[in-house]
């Protein structure tokens, strides 16, 4: 039996790099149905903080909202960086 004045602790470790990939896509989708360009509307976002620049539709504004917007920045580096061949560059 579990000691009553003990604390339990909860760690919940959910993947950010996972989540914040999830809500670019979803987001990134909803815009392109609705007609925007989701680059310059996601830029506008990113750069304002003014959600508005983000559509409603498949509720993309309010989970792009759930994201700090830093960590949206880091992810598009990080991924950008990734794809991207420094080798060739250097050749």
């Amino acid at each position: 039996m579990a000691d009553i004045n003990n604390t339990q602790y909860f760690n919940f470790s959910a993947d950010p790099e996972v989540r914040v990939k999830t809500v670019l896509d979803i987001v990134y989708n909803a815009m392109t149905e609705k007609g925007y360009n989701p680059v310059n509307q996601i830029v506008g976002y990113i750069m304002s903080g003014d959600p508005t620049y983000i559509t409603n539709h498949k509720n993309a504004r309010s989970m792009i909202m759930k994201v700090e917007r830093d960590e949206l920045v880091e992810e598009l580096l990080r991924e950008y960086i990734k794809h991207k061949s420094w080798q060739q560059e250097a050749e």
